[in-house]
């Protein structure tokens, strides 16, 4: 379903003329499409991660190999969202936000 703003009545938690791209720590919330339950289950108040869940926590952990200005802090994975902080470090030879292609 498409995002309706005269249905949904949603309204951006961004800050206004803050540059997101600016070295800081980010928290990062990804749901699934229509909160389908992809990534595995909570098992005796446990989460169980399935083989997409997996990938999702592998992944999760590549990124700093893929963008070496980004570390890593806590996450979390649940049935159908991802919770995560990301920080973004300036002391580095790349742009944020610049073409990273060729970059190990």
């Amino acid at each position: 379903m498409p995002y309706a703003p005269q249905e949904h009545h949603r309204r951006s938690m961004r800050l206004k003329n803050y540059d997101y791209a600016s070295s800081g720590s980010y928290f990062v919330i990804m749901v699934t499409h229509e909160r389908q339950c992809l990534f595995g289950a909570i098992v005796d108040g446990a989460m169980r991660l399935n083989e997409w869940g997996e990938i999702i926590e592998r992944c999760w952990m590549e990124i700093p190999q893929h963008y070496p200005y980004v570390m890593l802090d806590a996450f979390v994975i649940m049935p159908n969202h991802v919770h995560g902080i990301i920080i973004l470090n300036d002391n580095n030879m790349y742009t944020i936000g610049a073409d990273m292609v060729g970059a190990d």
